[in-house]
């Protein structure tokens, strides 16, 4: 007697309504601000927890803090291909960026379990726990520590409140020293893929719902200070009398701008700035920013970088300021590997999709996944290109698109023994 497997497909509104559960753990009150470590990330980590095991998961929360979910292969034991995303977000952000990745996964698994179906390798599910770097200012720590790749001196860093990243894992009931036990070995792991929100506007432009990603572009971020003379903003005359460090880095920002600006694919951003002592009636003494430089290729960014430093340099220079600069993030294109992205473009194109590739000019957890395996990443249309914004926004029929995408890849996966990360 043949036994026939119902056909069950994964759920697009379903998706969307989890995400938006999700987005109900927040501090901020008429918004979306989940940080690491924070008790709206422990509530929605719990929350995870339950979807994970209700669809027949079994799950745990790691050494860092992400959730971790597997489903075992035929073979119990068997090396994994990982899915997932990150479940923190910025401050007043979108529904989608990061958990849309880990519930769409968990969706493709309710799927598999309701038909009773078992592969020939497990499936790990990972909600990390800091991908942003919102609250101790170095992003991919979950990922990291999965890796292998996490720095320990991470943990003496400060949040805006003064508690150390150390103080904040143990009050959360984890434990630092324990951290090396989150990371993987190679041979555990066949590959790490994750679906996500394009975060751009090219998918919408050519009228798609689906992408698949080349490579993640590489970052460098700096901090950058500026030191000149406070003055009373009433007696100290305009020009060569005053050293106005706000007014250097204006000219700096200009620079990013106009540097930038001229190479293509190449993008610069200063997101933030401050100036100190802060106060309407003094000229600025200090001044503080941040510098975000990206770019597909390596050579073109550290370029950019060594030519805006060596820029701000000589603006400092002619205006009497003193320069120091401190390297924040320094990360090199993530490749996706050809043989992922053929089979991503397989499960798309077997949706009567047309495939489109294209690169992330965004950050992902791949970046720090190379490390330990090939990446791979399909992207999700999302409406006008909005992400890290409450105007974040997708149709539950491209993420019902995404999810079938997704779990027809992971149907049809064929592991290719590959060449170490380099």
């Amino acid at each position: 007697m043949t036994t026939i497997m119902p056909s069950i497909e994964p759920s697009g509104e379903r998706i969307v309504a989890l995400c938006d559960k999700l987005a109900l753990h927040s501090s901020q009150p008429d918004g979306l601000t989940r940080i690491f470590l924070s008790p709206e990330q422990a509530a929605a980590s719990q929350l995870v927890l339950g979807w994970m095991r209700d669809v027949g998961m079994h799950a745990r929360i790691d050494a860092i803090g992400n959730v971790v979910g597997r489903y075992e292969g035929i073979e119990t034991g068997a090396p994994c291909l990982m899915l997932g995303s990150h479940l923190d977000s910025v401050r007043d952000a979108g529904k989608y960026d990061g958990p849309l990745g880990v519930v769409t996964a968990i969706e493709c698994v309710r799927a598999l379990h309701a038909r009773r179906q078992r592969l020939e390798f497990a499936i790990e599910i990972y909600g990390f726990a800091d991908e942003e770097g919102v609250r101790f200012g170095a992003t991919l720590l979950g990922s990291r520590a999965v890796a292998g790749t996490f720095r320990p001196a991470n943990l003496e860093a400060r949040d805006g409140g003064g508690i150390t990243m150390r103080q904040a894992m143990e009050n959360a009931g984890l434990d630092p020293d324990q951290l090396p036990a989150a990371t993987r070995r190679r041979d555990e792991v066949l590959a790490y893929v994750e679906l996500h929100i394009e975060q751009g506007p090219v998918l919408e432009a050519e009228g798609l719902p689906l992408g698949v990603v080349t490579a993640i572009n590489g970052q460098s971020r700096y901090r950058i200070e500026i030191a000149g003379m406070a003055g009373h903003a009433g007696t100290v005359p305009m020009g060569s009398m005053r050293r106005d460090a706000l007014a250097g880095a204006a000219e700096c920002v200009l620079a990013v701008e106009r540097i930038c600006g001229a190479v293509p694919e190449l993008v610069g951003t200063v997101g933030s700035i401050e100036t100190l002592p802060g106060a309407v009636n003094v000229i600025p003494g200090r001044a503080r920013f941040t510098l975000d430089v990206r770019s597909p290729h390596d050579d073109t960014r550290r370029r950019a970088v060594g030519e805006l430093l060596a820029t701000f340099a000589s603006i400092c220079e002619q205006r009497h300021l003193s320069l120091s600069h401190h390297v924040m993030l320094e990360s090199r294109v993530a490749q996706c590997a050809p043989w992922l992205m053929t089979q991503l473009e397989a499960a798309v194109a077997a949706d009567g999709i047309a495939v489109r590739r294209l690169p992330s000019g965004a950050g992902h957890d791949g970046m720090a996944m190379i490390d330990v395996t090939d990446i791979g990443m399909l992207f999700v249309r999302c409406k006008g290109g909005i992400s890290h914004h409450p105007a974040e926004s997708v149709t539950a029929a491209d993420v019902a698109a995404g999810a079938r995408a997704l779990l027809r890849f992971i149907e049809n996966f064929r592991p290719v023994a590959a060449e170490p990360a380099t």
